[in-house]
């Protein structure tokens, strides 16, 4: 059973709609769970749920997310008459709504997952992320600089179809596929974060307790971008500024640590400097109980 995870906000019912639409035609889904932060979303149509929540940011709302899907299943396997070993194990996918997925995404994860080794313990397959309307790609992964600083990997590279799966290690959180025994083993997100470094430490945090990742190109999703966030830079940027140095103070060596905490000194001369300063100060205080 496969059951998809999408998180909205502020995108617009449109994107929405299209994200729906696009899980519907690709097949492999079994079920939909919406998780609205931004109170206008809808939705019509069978085997899908929404739920309504205050805004606590993008872990939070996946959490939320989570908890539906595996309900959902645990309904199915309690029913009446229904014997537990005729009901697959679940694998959870999660969504940004401005994400549009091809046609036949879904099996080359699932395969990625439920097909692995006993002992290689992968816990989640991410595809191939393009931008939308285009043959570019937006990621493929993500790495950490020496600074601690997150990229995507691949980020602005012409998108060559097809390849090899591969290992992976770190995924992004806009498109990515969870073994259900994944997010029990990790908790799922740390909501802390409230947006920005949350899939990082989602998948550091795996790997302490071994698990795997792959990166699955044959299953692509087309990622329109920043929709959600553009509106507010300062808070944006106060985010991403904590975030990297909380990520780089939770994972990363002492060189890591000292380089992190030097770019974030350094960017206090730059604009938003009220964000900078905030995010400095903000991550230090965090460091001490984090």
């Amino acid at each position: 059973m496969s059951v998809a995870v999408v998180v909205t906000y502020t995108a617009g019912q449109a994107v929405l709609d299209r994200c729906i639409a696009a899980l519907r035609a690709g097949g492999g889904i079994d079920y939909i769970v919406v998780v609205d932060t931004g109170g206008t979303a809808a939705v019509s149509g069978d085997a899908i749920e929404l739920i309504r929540m205050q805004n606590r940011g993008y872990g939070a709302a996946a959490n939320v997310g989570f908890a539906a899907a595996v309900a959902r299943h645990s309904a199915i396997t309690q029913a009446p008459g229904i014997p537990a070993t005729g009901i697959p194990a679940i694998d959870i996918a999660l969504l940004n709504d401005d994400v549009i997925v091809q046609p036949g995404w879904m099996g080359p994860l699932t395969a990625e997952i439920r097909n692995a080794p006993t002992e290689d313990m992968v816990g989640a397959a991410q595809p191939k992320l393009i931008f939308a309307g285009t043959s570019t790609v937006n990621s493929l992964g993500v790495q950490i600089g020496p600074d601690g600083a997150g990229t995507d990997i691949g980020l602005g590279r012409p998108d060559s179809p097809g390849g090899e799966s591969s290992g992976l290690h770190i995924f992004t959180g806009g498109a990515v596929l969870f073994s259900r025994a994944f997010l029990e083993a990790t908790g799922g997100f740390d909501e802390r974060y409230v947006l920005y470094y949350e899939d990082v430490d989602l998948a550091l945090r795996g790997r302490e307790l071994g698990w795997s990742y792959r990166l699955v190109p044959t299953s692509v999703v087309e990622h329109i971008g920043s929709l959600s966030t553009a509106s507010a830079p300062s808070r944006t940027r106060y985010l991403q500024e904590r975030n990297r140095l909380l990520a780089s103070f939770r994972f990363g060596d002492r060189h890591t640590q000292r380089a992190a905490l030097w770019l974030s000194v350094r960017r206090l001369r730059r604009a938003p400097r009220g964000a900078h300063t905030k995010a400095l100060l903000s991550a230090l205080w965090l460091k001490r109980g984090w």
